[in-house]
């Protein structure tokens, strides 16, 4: 047990951690900002309307499921990007899912789940930091 912890000891496993997270949630962000590029965001225009919200905030969507995720991965303003991530999850959570907060999947899990997730990621990101590797040190 003792050569597995000097193992991940060496290998700086805040680092890591940092760039793991970094790379999972900016790759999976991204391939949602890809599908909105090329299905549109008509979608999310309807439910920002539909819960109050000028119409116009569906670009944000393009900064944060493309510009920001892309440069979190590259490690690129870490904080500020994964900032953004999380207020584009806190609108998307609100607009998607509303008063269904709570609400269970056929299977058990949380309806919102997967946001939830890209959420808590971010906030982790935003307290963490970017760790050694990225283009920012």
């Amino acid at each position: 047990m003792q050569s597995l912890e000097s193992f991940f000891a060496k290998l700086h496993s805040y680092d890591l951690s940092a760039l793991l997270l970094r790379l999972a949630l900016g790759g999976l962000m991204l391939m949602h900002g890809i599908h909105k590029l090329k299905n549109g965001i008509g979608g999310i225009e309807k439910m920002l309307v539909n819960n109050g919200l000028p119409e116009f905030m569906a670009y944000g969507t393009y900064i944060g499921e493309i510009f920001s995720p892309a440069l979190l991965i590259l490690g690129l303003y870490t904080r500020l990007n994964a900032l953004v991530i999380a207020l584009t999850m806190v609108v998307a959570i609100y607009v998607a899912y509303g008063s269904k907060l709570l609400a269970l999947t056929p299977q058990g899990g949380l309806l919102i789940e997967l946001p939830l997730l890209f959420l808590v990621g971010a906030i982790a990101l935003i307290l963490m930091g970017g760790g050694k590797w990225g283009l920012s040190r």
